[in-house]
């Protein structure tokens, strides 16, 4: 089973466990490379899903067709699929003296309080994550495309209704991020996760939407 790993800081991970964040955006991992571009996927069904291809994506260079980016498919690529919402095991309340744990819930055998994965999800295997996520729906667009809808699935929260909009730190609930629209407010959070100047720069993104699964 794969994992995946949403932002602490600004709550997203709660977000997600509370049913709030429903969409997350990854950036693509080939951008663009020719200064007249074209974005291409395989031509052929193939065998649908269970084709080697399904989802890929390449960028063309539409004064040269010739000329082109390798294949590239999105790191979750499987409608329907489980995956494990990475959190540490402190946060998932593992027991850390226990020394009679399952080996093939946390991969290993027994558990310690000084486990890479006491207050690091990044070492938390999936296996050992114990909450969940459904990939419904996969597709690529460019970040700006984003509508006020998906903004709120985002987890940009309305504050005051039709006033303002935000996003919770771990320093202060709204903190300094009062926007006046749902745009606005996922623009500066993006830039606060992805690093400053992505929304002005507005990358080609995989959009995942997906459901909370007990």
């Amino acid at each position: 089973m794969k994992k995946i790993m949403f932002n602490d800081r600004f709550g997203l991970t709660q977000s997600v466990l509370e049913g709030r964040k429903t969409m997350t955006r990854r950036i693509a991992s080939i951008q663009p490379p020719y200064k007249n571009n074209e974005i291409a996927f395989p031509v052929f069904a193939g065998d649908g899903e269970g084709s080697p291809l399904w989802l890929a994506y390449c960028w063309v260079n539409k004064d040269n067709p010739d000329e082109h980016t390798k294949w590239v498919k999105p790191q979750y690529n499987k409608e329907g699929e489980i995956i494990a919402i990475a959190q540490s095991y402190k946060a998932l309340g593992y027991d850390p003296e226990s020394l009679d744990r399952d080996p093939k819930d946390l991969g290993i055998r027994g558990f310690m309080k000084d486990s890479a994965g006491w207050n690091n999800k990044m070492f938390v295997c999936a296996a050992g994550c114990k909450n969940h996520i459904r990939m419904i729906n996969i597709k690529i667009q460019r970040l700006q495309d984003i509508s006020d809808e998906d903004c709120l699935k985002e987890g940009i929260e309305e504050h005051l209704k039709d006033v303002q909009y935000g996003f919770p730190t771990n320093i202060g609930y709204y903190g300094q991020y009062p926007f006046s629209n749902p745009r606005e407010a996922f623009a500066a959070l993006i830039d606060k996760v992805s690093g400053k100047g992505t929304w002005k720069r507005n990358p080609w993104v995989w959009v995942y939407e997906f459901e909370l699964v007990k």
